[in-house]
């Protein structure tokens, strides 16, 4: 009986925890232990495009960016096996204020939010393509929020978090050593 009523409160529990959560941080946290490499995750402004390659699953955040965008580093940091690959737009540093209002302090923002991580810039349209590509194959999850600045995207290419660029390199040296002999 004690274990039942143990089990019931941890359910309860865990249930009235999952309700409070807004419907995006669950859905984050839903889709973490399931997605791995080559999946992606996207914080988007509110203008990006809803994608219909079958893989891209966007979801309303109805919240600021820097709120999703720290939630989900959170969440992939927490992670065991995932770690984030960091693309922006290659046209951000090149968005004036006074055609962009809030940009310039977006961009100090964003540099701050993402210092510790290896940003690589390609341009928009390229970025596009990639995540089009890949969610044709993998699944892509968009999380849109209520930024209303152009080209402020971040996209997140999941990468594995225990093994690394460089343990890939020498594997891949070994195997055509081998292939070579």
């Amino acid at each position: 009986m004690l274990r039942k009523l143990l089990a019931f409160t941890l359910l309860f529990a865990a249930s009235v925890a999952h309700a409070a959560a807004p419907p995006w941080q669950a859905k984050v946290a839903e889709a973490m232990p399931l997605l791995g490499h080559r999946n992606w995750i996207l914080v988007v402004d509110s203008a990006y495009p809803l994608q219909t390659s079958a893989g891209v699953e966007t979801v309303e955040t109805n919240a600021s960016f820097s709120d999703v965008l720290q939630f989900t580093l959170g969440a992939i940091s927490r992670s065991e096996h995932v770690r984030p690959d960091v693309f922006m737009d290659a046209e951000l540093p090149f968005i004036p204020e006074q055609d962009a209002p809030g940009v310039s302090q977006y961009r100090t923002q964003i540099a701050s939010l993402l210092h510790s991580y290896k940003v690589e810039s390609l341009p928009h349209e390229k970025i596009i393509a990639n995540v089009d590509e890949a969610g044709k194959t993998f699944h892509v999850l968009v999380l849109k929020t209520n930024l209303a600045i152009p080209y402020t995207s971040v996209f997140m290419r999941l990468n594995c978090k225990y093994w690394g660029d460089d343990a890939e390199a020498r594997m891949r040296v070994k195997m055509n050593a081998a292939a070579n002999k």
